[in-house]
């Protein structure tokens, strides 16, 4: 693992979360999209080498829409970067972390990324994710 590249945020409306949250962290979203296979929209904010990331659902049957059904608003998985996604889950798994899926897909931010289990972590859903310009 590199270092952390961002902790999640699950949030029930994006536009007022963007607000509330550009005026905490003192700087402006840098980046909105939407993820249309994960039924989300995020938004980024860069703090130096780490990022803030606002999720929200755009589905009912969305991940993010049965999190915060169940657990209401807040902090939804913590990301670190990697250099190579592919050996880290099989470092992990070998180390008795147990993946949400058995391979990486397209995430936000042009990433890669891969979701362990919060029961493997401690109670923190725990992403990797490495830049899609690196090879799977």
């Amino acid at each position: 693992m590199k270092q952390i590249a961002h902790i999640g945020i699950a949030v029930n409306n994006l536009d007022e979360a963007i607000e509330r949250y550009t005026v905490l962290l003192n700087t402006p979203c840098c980046k909105k999209e939407v993820v249309t296979h994960q039924q989300v929209e995020v938004a980024f904010f860069q703090l130096n080498n780490h990022k803030i990331e606002l999720l929200a659902a755009t589905s009912p049957e969305s991940p993010i829409a049965r999190f915060l059904h169940k657990k209401g608003e807040g902090m939804h998985h913590v990301a670190y970067s990697v250099e190579n996604i592919k050996q880290e889950m099989e470092r992990l798994i070998k180390e008795g972390f147990t993946p949400l899926q058995e391979n990486p897909y397209p995430g936000a931010d042009n990433k890669w990324v891969a979701f362990f289990h919060p029961n493997s972590t401690h109670g923190v859903l725990t992403e990797l994710c490495m830049d899609m310009d690196n090879e799977r």
